[in-house]
């Protein structure tokens, strides 16, 4: 199909330009997007540092127009033309195809969202991370109640159970809350002061300093001493702590802690009450994640159902304007930006 530029690794903490990268066919299951933003995302700059696969596309987050569909894809669920967002994983060890950091980008068909044409390219890109982490910390491993599709309002037969994101503010943050918000639960937020006009506006029903030593107590009064569920966004020894000390003390069952990196075990043990838990998002793709250490997973095909079901969700939620973005800062300059993106 000709050539295109593109992102690549090239040594620890690198990404390079190249000119001259193959524009690859769409194997089963997966669809050629003509790219028209990318998102940076501190995936990006994880896996740069700590799992570096020299001439492999970068990138995790995009948005574009789909060119070509795969063998598998039903024309029922996608067409060429479509506006869409997607996630995939960025300088993988396995497959150097795959990435968001060029100028046509393969996605996975069940990791992706046709989009309204009200939403502009860049406010859908950097949303592919946050909704299959937040959607798989929140409905798969919190074994909360999923959002009715079909709704506009959410459920009253949902009774109204508070759940901690800590990192509100952050983009998976606010995934969260709106997600929660849809499914008629009742999210509750650390984050900084400045930030609590955003986390209220998209639905959070309290908003909690966490700079403050008593954040913890006063989650744990607010909630009556029933907080069972909490979302960990940030995820380091003392968000843990604060989280741990916000979980209910005298609940009929064990409360469930979710963090987006590995726990800290000094602080896991402290309660015996609490099961700590943390995940992989890219376990979505239901395929072989050959990651050092504990990051790596087999392939799931569990996984990869839920993620088809929670990305098929979450377009209608978008086109039913119920859940949005996060908040953007748009750079020009293509590509080549991307380099200094985060300075």
């Amino acid at each position: 199909m000709g050539t295109m530029k593109a992102l690549v690794g090239g040594g620890t903490a690198k990404y390079h330009l190249v000119e001259n990268v193959e524009v690859f066919s769409p194997r089963a299951g997966q669809m050629l997007i003509h790219v028209h933003a990318v998102a940076l995302n501190p995936a990006d700059a994880k896996m740069a540092d700590y799992s570096t696969t020299d001439g492999a596309i970068g990138g995790h987050d995009f948005a574009g127009v789909v060119a070509r569909l795969g063998v598998g894809v039903s024309p029922d669920r996608f067409k060429e033309g479509d506006r869409v967002l997607a996630t995939t994983i960025g300088l993988s060890p396995t497959d150097r195809t795959t990435g968001a950091f060029a100028e046509y980008a393969l996605a996975f068909d069940h990791l992706t969202c046709k989009i309204p044409d009200t939403m502009s390219f860049e406010d859908a890109c950097p949303m592919g991370v946050s909704i299959g982490t937040a959607g798989m910390a929140l409905f798969q491993t919190l074994r909360l109640p999923m959002p009715d599709k079909d709704s506009n309002t959410p459920s009253s037969n949902v009774p109204s159970i508070p759940v901690l994101v800590s990192g509100g503010a952050t983009s998976t943050g606010t995934m969260a809350i709106q997600l929660l918000k849809c499914a008629g639960l009742t999210p509750i937020v650390t984050c900084s002061p400045a930030n609590n006009a955003l986390c209220m506006s998209l639905g959070a029903e309290a908003c909690f300093d966490y700079h403050s030593p008593t954040c913890g107590a006063d989650i744990r009064a607010w909630t009556n001493n029933s907080l069972a569920h909490v979302f960990d966004c940030v995820t380091d020894a003392a968000t843990m702590e604060m989280c741990y000390e916000a979980i209910g003390t005298s609940l009929p069952a064990a409360a469930t802690y979710v963090a987006i990196d590995p726990v800290s075990t000094s602080v896991q043990y402290t309660r015996r009450d609490v099961r700590a838990d943390w995940l992989m998002v890219y376990s979505l793709l239901g395929e072989p994640l050959q990651l050092a250490g504990v990051y790596g997973r087999p392939a799931s095909a569990t996984d990869r159902a839920f993620g088809a079901r929670l990305f098929a969700l979450v377009e209608q939620l978008i086109g039913q304007g119920r859940v949005k973005g996060h908040p953007i800062e748009v750079r020009p300059g293509g590509l080549e930006a991307v380099l200094g993106g985060s300075s």
